[in-house]
């Protein structure tokens, strides 16, 4: 983590105002957060729901060195250790940037749509059996999260996988100028933010953004399958030294998969004659694995290394989890996120897998589509067979559409909607059976997941 005197920090930071007295003190590390600020920590108040000046007295009280404080903000702490910056989020990334570049490490930033931290996790699990690797922890891919995870980078690190998250224009540029990566990957182009980016087009081109901070001869690997990206990559090699790799489903990539065979614990397949198992449920999780593959193989390692990275592969909950439940029926809980593409995949590797009863598929509403969520819903509802999944239960004023749509196919009593999360589990409680399937998926903010203590029970 980043280890300096504040008089250092002060320059970074394009600050003024330090006293004298206190610019030999070191700080370890910073902290956004009073409650969980530890001693040696700058503080950086930002500015977000709540204002972060109110807390700098207690982030110093309870161990942090000194604080930042923003110039527009009144009444200072007398006699404390205060940075003053115009602003504290750009003064924030600003140190970020710096300390990057003081940093022997390679970095790896990935973004897109969907996947982006699955194959930050793969990324990490595969390249730590030849490097030490420093990755992005939980969901800290934003504006404040990105700095935030740079500024933690250990000073021996090898590699450090950074995932980079948006919603709107010029917020990829700006993390890819921040981290400064060797290699970026763009995993693919959906619909995601499409409320506020407007189309596909526009979300391919927020993508893009990423190829900006790219060290000269750096490497850029992207899905090849996406007509989006490939479009953009002509100009791309046009104007610039990288090295681009494509990756996909397509023989046209520079990686490509053949001979694949999944089940219900994971998928074998081959590239260019080596065999790969991927221990993670869900098909599409391949492609994920491809980007993976791309860049390890560009870092040297070998097959047998990959493969050893994906056997001890650990995903964080809510991605296509599996929970078995006390009574005998099991839980794919996908309740991270949802957009159409992602809700898509999950219930395709839903339809695949065998060797239970009745399959019961739980959609939340998919949040930040944009003019034509009412339609991206309808579409998923017009796919739904109902030789495939038994029974549908929707929750939600937007997953109403979902229903309406699956109900002229199925028969009477096996497509339900819900307004409230408890009449949900009661349907469900009532329904479910030993062996059966349930697929739990919706947008973050809905928290479809908060009803699996109601089924366990």
């Amino acid at each position: 983590m980043i280890t300096h005197e504040l008089k250092v920090i002060e320059r970074m930071s394009e600050g003024v105002g330090l006293s004298s007295e206190f610019e030999g003190l070191l700080i370890q590390g910073v902290s956004i957060d009073s409650r969980t600020v530890k001693p040696g920590n700058l503080f950086i108040p930002i500015i977000r729901e709540l204002d972060g000046h109110n807390y700098v007295s207690e982030a110093i009280t309870k161990g942090a060195i000194a604080s930042f404080w923003q110039k527009d903000h009144p009444n200072p702490p007398d006699h404390l250790p205060l940075i003053y910056v115009d602003d504290c989020l750009g003064a924030l990334q600003k140190v970020a940037a710096q300390y990057r570049r003081e940093l022997p490490v390679k970095v790896i930033g990935v973004t897109g749509s969907n996947g982006k931290t699955t194959t930050k996790e793969m990324l990490n699990s595969v390249l730590q059996t030849k490097f030490r690797v420093y990755k992005t922890e939980g969901n800290l891919n934003s504006q404040v999260g990105v700095p935030l995870t740079v500024l933690g980078i250990k000073k021996d690190a090898e590699i450090s996988i950074i995932e980079m998250g948006m919603s709107e224009r010029g917020q990829i540029e700006q993390l890819s100028r921040i981290t400064n990566p060797d290699i970026a990957v763009i995993t693919m182009i959906g619909v995601s933010r499409l409320s506020s980016l407007g189309s596909r087009e526009a979300i391919a081109a927020a993508k893009l953004e990423i190829v900006t901070g790219l060290k000269s001869g750096g490497c850029f690997v992207f899905n090849g399958d996406e007509p989006l990206l490939t479009k953009e990559i002509f100009e791309i090699k046009k104007i610039s030294s990288l090295e681009i790799i494509s990756f996909g489903q397509g023989n046209f990539n520079d990686v490509s998969v053949e001979n694949v065979l999944s089940n219900s614990d994971g998928s074998q397949f081959s590239v260019a004659n080596d065999i790969y198992y991927l221990p993670l449920l869900g098909a599409h999780n391949i492609n994920n694995a491809l980007a993976t593959i791309a860049i390890a193989l560009r870092l040297g390692l070998n097959s047998a290394e990959i493969n050893e990275g994906f056997l001890h592969l650990e995903m964080p909950d809510m991605r296509l989890e599996k929970i078995i439940s006390p009574s005998g029926f099991t839980i794919i809980n996908d309740a991270w996120n949802a957009s159409p593409d992602s809700l898509n995949a999950a219930i395709k590797t839903f339809q695949e897998l065998t060797g239970y009863n009745d399959k019961h598929l739980v959609i939340g509403d998919m949040l930040e589509l944009g003019d034509h969520e009412e339609e991206f819903h309808r579409v998923i509802g017009m796919n739904l067979d109902p030789d495939k999944i038994n029974y549908i239960y929707t929750f939600g004023n937007l997953s109403y559409h979902i229903a309406s749509e699956a109900i002229k196919r199925y028969p009477p009593g096996a497509v339900k909607t819900f307004k409230d999360k408890k009449g949900l589990a009661n349907a469900l409680n009532q329904a479910i059976k030993k062996n059966d399937l349930i697929l739990l998926k919706a947008s973050r903010a809905i928290q479809i997941d908060s009803i699996i203590p109601f089924l366990m029970k």
